[in-house]
């Protein structure tokens, strides 16, 4: 039986299922594995993640600890009650009328994203208005219909993570951004912010970033450097705002003071920073990685909520999940009907009834010509019960058929 407990009470003999954390936070490149250490204790305790899940069947019990049914069941509450809190309307393009736009955009943000970094790397000051028709193009797509950008970026290769991480954190904090109501002139600075917040990736050596197997101690500390060595390299860059020397400095720390590099705590943190914490982590856990593949964006969004008392501020952490959903673009679901689908776009009326596109029967096993469904309306008459794992089911053309059909542009 799976339980969560405080890493505190964590002792060897324990079968380590899962910590409750971004990956990120700490430097152990499997999630599950009996604790046999004392070492590997001590490094969870100093990772500041606060929570773990052990398999009781599989190693040393304890008589406390919240079962995963409660711990679903909190969570549930939880992303209801900010699907139920209001969702505004808006005028806005489709996702399958903003899809090719926005790979356009994301194959020109790129090139542009990859030239600037590696001129980072070689030692040329970063200039502020070189990127900002960048972000000006990333923002204008974002306002015709968020999903389609970030959930485009997120389908990145390897050798191009920073670059598309960079890309997609941009969307995402202007999308946040203009859900916490922020003016135009905060808008583009918080996307500037995102694409610049880690330029400092650039002086730590490829081979540890995309090292696939675990991190040394030495190599998780070099890893940690990046937001200093981000801040160092902006300050002597050209018109670089405030907000993105901070968010770059300060987008991993964590409203209980466990983050670093400087330990900060709550109020603290400014409300940039705060966001930028949410839109890393998301996409980050959301995309493959030579040592881990992403979680789906379904999954992303509860386990972020199972982390967030510790980790986000609470109202941004809850207009975050109003900008991509509780149901992202891309994830997997089923139906009550007993019919699979993917998420192709959000309703303006409730996080609970995104447009579905269905394939897949559950109770004949047989694929089913693509129909979508837009769950928000009275004549639709089916609503979607859970989402599913989408390595478990496997289905090879997943992506193009939330995507379209045509190869990726990068």
């Amino acid at each position: 039986m799976l339980k969560r407990i405080n890493v505190e009470h964590l002792k060897l003999g324990m079968h380590l299922h899962e910590l409750c954390g971004s990956w990120m936070s700490h430097p152990f490149w499997r999630k599950s594995f009996v604790l046999d250490d004392p070492r590997d204790i001590q490094r969870i305790l100093d990772s500041g993640i606060k929570e773990a899940w052990i398999d009781s069947d599989k190693g040393v019990d304890v008589e406390f600890g919240q079962t995963k049914e409660e711990a679903d069941e909190e969570i549930d509450r939880e992303l209801i009650r900010a699907a139920e809190s209001g969702v505004s309307a808006r005028e806005r393009a489709t996702l399958s009328q903003e899809m090719q736009r926005a790979a356009k955009i994301c194959a020109k943000s790129r090139e542009a994203v990859v030239s600037m970094f590696q001129e980072a790397r070689m030692g040329k000051a970063i200039q502020a208005d070189d990127a900002m028709p960048l972000v000006e193009e990333i923002s204008n797509s974002v306002l015709r219909n968020p999903g389609a950008l970030i959930s485009l970026a997120r389908l990145k290769r390897a050798d191009d993570y920073t670059f598309m991480h960079s890309v997609a954190v941009c969307g995402l904090m202007i999308a946040l951004a203009h859900r916490l109501e922020l003016n135009p002139s905060e808008t583009r600075d918080a996307g500037l912010a995102g694409l610049l917040h880690d330029i400092g990736k650039m002086a730590i050596p490829p081979e540890v970033l995309n090292k696939p197997g675990k991190l040394t101690d030495e190599e998780f500390t070099l890893v940690k450097s990046h937001p200093e060595e981000g801040h160092q390299m902006l300050l002597e860059g050209k018109g670089i705002t405030a907000v993105a020397l901070d968010v770059c400095l300060h987008h991993h720390e964590k409203i209980d003071g466990r983050g670093y590099p400087h330990g900060l705590k709550g109020e603290h943190i400014s409300l940039f920073a705060k966001m930028g914490a949410v839109c890393d982590v998301y996409d980050a856990v959301t995309s493959d990685r030579p040592y881990k593949s992403g979680w789906n964006p379904a999954e992303a969004i509860r386990r972020m909520a199972e982390w967030s008392k510790s980790h986000f501020e609470n109202v941004v952490f809850q207009a975050f999940v109003k900008s991509v959903g509780i149901y992202p673009v891309g994830t997997l679901v089923r139906l009550q009907s007993g019919r699979l689908g993917v998420i192709v776009d959000q309703s303006d009326r409730s996080l609970l009834t995104p447009q579905v596109k269905v394939f897949f029967s559950t109770k004949s096993q047989v694929r089913l010509t693509p129909e979508t469904l837009d769950l928000a309306s009275p004549a639709c008459g089916d609503k979607i019960v859970a989402h599913e794992d989408s390595e478990k089911w496997a289905f090879p053309d997943l992506e193009e058929l939330w995507r379209g059909a045509g190869p990726r542009p990068w």
